[in-house]
């Protein structure tokens, strides 16, 4: 029964999303709204979103494990990342597609049983490569174009917890959240 809040959810998708073992982010445009922020002595700022994090740590909770792959280097990133324990987290990758290919040797897993999410052309490749390629609302349109599903809310702005939400309801463990906060 497909949820409102996450649009076209055919039976493919639904399907992909059962499959999923590692849900794959990009950050910046992904898990952030995209614009860089430096503060006056030059340190970078970055603003994540409260719903997305609850959804990274949901996953996590189900078995489903979380990974970041990022081509930029950033103080913040790996501060938020280390809030919500994930422990796979790449920054600096030029080839996002080769970080995310050790990645499933390392957990013996196949590409079938990732979920990449992103949002520009550095994330085309492991797109391509992931059982569930998902692009955010404002992504590039030609990551759009390539993408098996796209999620109503823009990077950075609740995105990222929309793709949690799918591969927990295809996973048969959307209700069991709802009521665990009842």
């Amino acid at each position: 029964m497909p949820e409102t809040h996450l649009p076209n959810l055919t039976p493919d998708i639904l399907a992909r999303a059962a499959k999923i073992r590692l849900a794959v982010f990009d950050v910046d445009g992904t898990l952030t709204d995209g614009r860089l922020w430096y503060a006056e002595d030059g340190h970078e700022i970055k603003v994540f979103h409260v719903h997305d994090g609850l959804g990274l740590k949901r996953l996590q909770a189900h078995d489903v494990q979380v990974a970041l792959i990022t081509a930029r280097i950033s103080h913040p990133v790996a501060l938020r990342a280390e809030e919500l324990d994930i422990a796979h987290v790449y920054q600096g990758q030029v080839d996002k597609r080769a970080c995310l290919q050790e990645l499933l040797d390392a957990l013996h897993l196949q590409p079938e049983q990732v979920a990449f999410t992103g949002d520009d052309l550095p994330d085309l490749a492991p797109m391509r490569m992931a059982g569930l390629a998902v692009a955010v609302a404002n992504a590039h349109p030609w990551i759009a174009e390539q993408a098996h599903w796209q999620t109503r809310q823009r990077g950075g702005e609740g995105a990222a917890r929309e793709v949690c939400d799918l591969i927990l309801l295809a996973q048969g463990k959307g209700d069991a959240e709802r009521e665990r906060w009842q």
